[in-house]
């Protein structure tokens, strides 16, 4: 992605927010010579500088088919919002704008159960489901687990292809007005802040925090 030195963000810590914030991921690949997307949940860990994505997509999907052999795309999503010039020191000099945070993950996949006699690959699999339950189940009174479904739930398993992807290369990009004046960027704060949504919070705090630092 287009990543001017001034937006990009090299701290790990900063990656393991933004994937915490917001886990619905869009994988991009190539199928048939176009681009492929596909949205889906990932379970992010990090250990060291080794950066890892699991997930599964239905089986119907075919986006796992020859994904071995390429370079997968993953968008990290972070909040975003509409910049009015209203809110700037300067506003005769300005124009409207949008901040954002975003990254970018380039690398490589390992698939899970594609051969439904791959006891190791379904293990993969099963673990992938569980977790992803747990991760999303955890608020609730009464979480659903895995295993109150018995020999269903495992024969379900024959309709998903599970993955592991690792990253090779990670762009993250932090469109937060930090080549403004200061007297700008705290009008934009405020003016997010004000504005009231939950994104627009979100966006006023990544920037608070980025002219903290």
């Amino acid at each position: 992605m287009y990543l001017p030195a001034h937006f990009r963000v090299d701290d790990p810590a900063e990656l393991d927010a933004l994937a915490a914030r917001d886990p619905f991921a869009t994988m991009v690949t190539v199928a048939d010579g176009a681009p492929f997307a596909t949205h889906l949940p990932v379970l992010y860990a990090r250990e060291g500088e080794r950066v890892t994505l699991r997930g599964h997509w239905a089986r119907a999907n075919p986006q796992w088919r020859g994904i071995e052999t390429q370079e997968a795309l993953v968008i990290l999503h972070g909040p975003h919002a509409y910049v009015s010039p209203t809110w700037y020191a300067d506003r005769q000099r300005r124009v409207p704008t949008w901040n954002y945070l975003a990254a970018h993950l380039a690398g490589r996949i390992e698939l899970h159960a594609v051969d439904p006699q791959d006891a190791a690959g379904r293990d993969a699999l099963r673990g992938i489901v569980v977790e992803l339950a747990s991760r999303f189940e955890a608020d609730r009174d009464a979480a659903w687990s895995m295993s109150e479904t018995g020999a269903v739930g495992e024969a379900m398993l024959a309709g998903i292809v599970g993955f592991t992807f690792t990253a090779t290369r990670i762009q993250f990009k932090a469109k937060l007005h930090d080549h403004h004046p200061v007297e700008n960027r705290l009008g934009v704060i405020e003016g997010l802040r004000a504005a009231g949504s939950e994104q627009e919070r979100a966006v006023a705090d990544a920037m608070t925090r980025r002219l903290q630092a």
